[in-house]
């Protein structure tokens, strides 16, 4: 697919030097198509890392989509130059009168404090309540999935005994839904996290469904089931050596961290790490682009009709 971002984004030359099909703005505007939006609320400190792993995810369908980097307007970033911020992201405030094919929310550092602690919490729960109403479909991510839940289903997270770190099984309960169209029943996601949320919460929870766990790492991905929210607790959109440069970090902090479980061939760091996720990452978010968001969007993207939560729990999308 086509990604449509400017030439002078770092994500630009990375992508383009493996070979993924990058646009221009100026190249695009002489498509005569309608490509998909899709906004990024990237509330990462490692921005660029960061986007370039998601636009990395969305490179592999023939359908041409426009991309917006959002910021909050109320946490000023300290590992981001703010040249790069000021040249390439926008905030809320200038996007909350347009609409979105698709959205993504990203996770972030905070995952110990409580939500309403984090100094960009009610900031993100106006643009979680907007994307209600502006957004076709949203995914969230990590503490975004997290964060999403709480707001909009009520449930907490807990915190761990211990970082939950590394690379671990997952099985697909719902092999029939459109994310996991070409599937294995079983595959491969990196976790790093303090906390987590509770598979008998979501299952409990009429209005939602559980389509992904592990007995490891617990609930992967839950929908709500309208379909159009979806919530990613792991990090599909890894490179392969992001767990490392966590792992060293923490190590030359002096933290008390494990070797990420199933990672490092004979858990020796000082072995290259397997890359045993990223095809399925890639294969998710290509379906998802596909079949919850490019055939079901309008083609006026003002049309978008705002979400319901469904309280039926044998009503569903899918």
């Amino acid at each position: 697919m086509p990604i449509n971002i400017p030439h002078n984004l770092p994500a630009y030359k990375t992508l383009s030097e493996e070979n993924v099909f990058v646009l221009s703005k100026e190249e695009a505007l002489k498509q005569d198509i309608r490509p998909l939006e899709a906004a990024i609320v990237n509330l990462m400190p490692t921005k660029v890392e960061t986007e370039t792993q998601l636009l990395r995810m969305l490179s592999n369908t023939p359908i041409q989509v426009n991309i917006t980097l959002v910021r909050t307007a109320t946490h000023k970033t300290k590992n981001t130059s703010q040249e790069h911020m000021s040249a390439f992201y926008t905030t809320f405030k200038d996007i909350k009168n347009k609409y979105f094919d698709a959205l993504f929310i990203t996770g972030a550092p905070v995952e110990l404090l409580p939500f309403e602690e984090v100094n960009y919490w009610e900031e993100l729960c106006q643009i979680m309540e907007w994307s209600k109403t502006n957004a076709l479909s949203t995914i969230h991510i990590c503490w975004g999935a997290q964060a999403g839940l709480y707001y909009h289903y009520g449930i907490q997270k807990r915190e761990l005994k211990e970082k939950l770190f590394g690379v671990f099984p997952q099985k697909v309960h719902v092999k029939n839904h459109p994310l996991f169209k070409g599937f294995d029943d079983e595959f491969n996601v990196p976790h790093s996290r303090y906390t987590e949320v509770s598979v008998a919460d979501i299952k409990n929870n009429p209005n939602l469904n559980l389509l992904v766990s592990s007995e490891l790492s617990g609930a992967h991905i839950v929908t709500a089931q309208s379909g159009r929210q979806i919530f990613i607790t792991g990090h599909g959109e890894y490179d392969r050596e992001t767990l490392k440069n966590e792992y060293l970090r923490d190590v030359e902090k002096g933290l008390d961290i494990k070797v990420p479980y199933n990672y490092f061939p004979d858990d020796d760091p000082t072995k290259e790490p397997v890359n045993s996720w990223c095809g399925h990452a890639s294969l998710m978010y290509s379906n998802w682009l596909n079949f919850c968001v490019y055939q079901v969007t309008p083609f006026n993207i003002e049309e978008i009709k705002p979400l319901v939560i469904y309280t039926n729990p044998s009503l569903k999308t899918f």
